[in-house]
């Protein structure tokens, strides 16, 4: 907080005010944390955390799939081309 506060100068204790607030609800609500499982504060607390991570377990099973079958793609066409080239 203070590398984000502090370093700006406040006029009026509004300002100062308005700052807190905006640090406080982006560090609740937007940043992710690590040691929540790359979760925010406000996921956890509302209920919502065990659904996002499912989701992203989903998310990556698939991806997992699509990469390994895109590879064996690129593969069997390397190979093709390299059994052509044999055929001359």
């Amino acid at each position: 907080m203070k590398n984000v506060v502090k370093l700006d100068n406040y006029y009026a204790p509004e300002e100062l005010q308005a700052a807190l607030e905006k640090f406080v609800y982006r560090y609740n609500n937007e940043r992710y944390h690590e040691s929540l499982n790359n979760l925010t504060p406000a996921d956890v607390y509302y209920g919502r955390g065990d659904k996002i991570l499912k989701e992203r377990e989903r998310l990556k099973k698939i991806t997992i799939i699509n990469r390994r079958n895109e590879y064996q793609k690129i593969k069997l066409t390397a190979t093709n081309k390299n059994h052509l080239s044999l055929n001359y």
